[in-house]
């Protein structure tokens, strides 16, 4: 075992640590389609990025390498196996009601503020750091180091998809890119568009409503489908009962359920507006679904054919169902949690399709193949069909591995705290890799400020995490 102090190491170089982490956040490195070219796939300001963490390597002594503004890397040590760090150099949007410019990264009160502080181009300075500090220490080793960097992570990730076409797969690494101490079990993510056409629905030959109260004209409720949609509204054409006594049945619904509303008449026609909460689509419980809300109030009324399968469909199979309990795909794993399943977004018109936009989160002891067959089944009895809109497996390397144990150790050391492992309904980095885990850089109780104004990362987390980060790069390829 070392007896190198990597923290007193970090403070040493902390104002060039601050000075270049500054510079980085300083590049607007945002997805920009108006400045794409070749060797500039995502645009000018992700190039410029990219172009500048190599630059750093390189003057590190490092051996780097552009695979076609994709990606690119820097590697040094020697040895067959390879030990990989993935972080990524865009980022979202900065949005609005910053206190300070979002690519000023002006220090206040021990943080640099900045889009991408925290997510990722601080941590992503702190492992160039890290990896210069176990190079320039001399030590020994008997593993190559890359640090691998990507270009789309917060779109399609069509950089670490280009990069392993060409490159080699690490045998083992991290990401900088979530949280301590560490990450390394990740669900199954499904994105599906379940649909029913309006000639599927005609070809049930099903019997037409007895003097309906209402016909069902359209419903649109949601815009992702990894979010609870917090709104909804639908247009009611008055059949058997008037606009007036729609709109009162709807604002007893209102006063009697606590949810919260309005109803108003135009054209003849009864627009019904429901409000929800919205959370993020891992966990749909914790927020009120605008859109399955408002279908459990039409299946109070008596509606035209088509409409009363959609919404009997809806009420049985998405009404307050997180879990897909009612589509037999429930499945609690000890490991990852439960299956989940989000209805992001909603659209139903009379005369054309009726749609679900769904967000389903799996834990790895339930195969794909084995929920999406019976999923498939249950939706056939009502003519609707499903297809995979997008798909990643459940990703996870065993607590036992010594990529695990080694991070865990490391951040005991450094830390003094215990290293507990955590597994998400979320996706990391850190599944690009074979064998990869998330390992910070965001301290426990630290809050999440990764995607919100006034982004940052605190000063002293920066030198904590370079030390955590030197130390593990030098344990994993010693």
């Amino acid at each position: 075992m070392t007896t190198m102090n990597w923290l007193q190491e970090v403070e040493k170089r902390k104002d060039d640590l601050i000075s270049t982490t500054q510079g980085f956040l300083r590049i607007k490195s945002l997805l920009d389609p108006s400045t794409a070219r070749e060797g500039a796939p995502f645009g000018e300001g992700i190039r410029e990025a990219l172009d500048f963490v190599l630059e750093q390597c390189k003057q590190a002594g490092m051996t780097v390498k552009d695979v076609g503004g994709y990606a690119g890397h820097a590697e040094f040590g020697q040895g067959s196996e390879l030990i990989g760090v993935l972080s990524h150099v865009d980022v979202v949007p900065e949005g609005d009601g910053w206190t300070s410019p979002p690519y000023a990264a002006e220090i206040v009160d021990g943080k640099i503020v900045a889009r991408g502080a925290i997510d990722d181009k601080g941590p992503t300075i702190a492992a160039i750091f890290a990896a210069k500090l176990v190079k320039e220490s001399g030590l020994p080793l008997s593993k190559r180091v890359r640090l691998i960097f990507g270009t789309d992570e917060e779109s399609g990730w069509q950089c670490v998809k280009t990069y392993f076409e060409t490159e080699e797969m690490p045998t083992m690494g991290f990401t900088p890119d979530a949280d301590f101490p560490l990450i390394y079990a990740e669900k199954g993510l499904t994105d599906l568009t379940v649909l029913q056409t309006h000639e599927a629905f005609l070809g049930q030959q099903l019997p037409s409503a007895d003097s309906p109260a209402a016909q069902l004209l359209e419903l649109a409720s949601g815009r992702r489908m990894n979010m609870v949609p917090d709104k909804a509204e639908a247009r009611l054409l008055p059949m058997g009962m008037g606009a007036e006594e729609l709109i009162q049945a709807y604002e007893a619904y209102l006063n009697d359920s606590g949810m919260k509303g309005k109803a108003e008449c135009s054209n003849g026609h009864v627009l019904l507006h429901m409000e929800g909460v919205s959370v993020h689509g891992m966990d749909p419980g914790k927020g009120v679904n605008a859109g399955t809300e408002l279908i459990h109030f039409l299946g109070t009324l008596t509606l035209d054919a088509r409409a009363d399968q959609f919404v009997r469909f809806t009420e049985q199979y998405l009404y307050r169902q997180h879990y897909g309990e009612a589509l037999g795909i429930s499945h609690h794993d000890e490991e990852m949690g439960p299956l989940t399943l989000n209805t992001g977004v909603i659209q139903y018109e009379a005369d054309g399709d009726a749609l679900f936009q769904l967000n389903i989160r799996y834990p790895h002891s339930l195969p794909f193949e084995k929920w999406s067959a019976i999923f498939k089944e249950r939706i056939a009895q009502a003519a609707f069909v499903f297809e995979v809109v997008e798909h990643l497996r459940p990703h996870r390397v065993d607590p036992n591995h010594p990529l695990v144990t080694t991070l865990q150790r490391v951040y005991t050391e450094q830390t003094g705290l215990e290293a507990g492992i955590i597994a998400i309904g979320g996706a990391t980095y850190g599944r690009s890799l074979d064998v990869g885990v998330a390992f910070g850089p965001l301290f426990p109780g630290r809050p999440d400020c990764a995607h919100q104004r006034d982004e940052y990362i605190l000063i002293d987390d920066l030198i904590k995490a370079t030390a955590i980060y030197a130390q593990a790069i030098y344990e994993l390829a010693k």
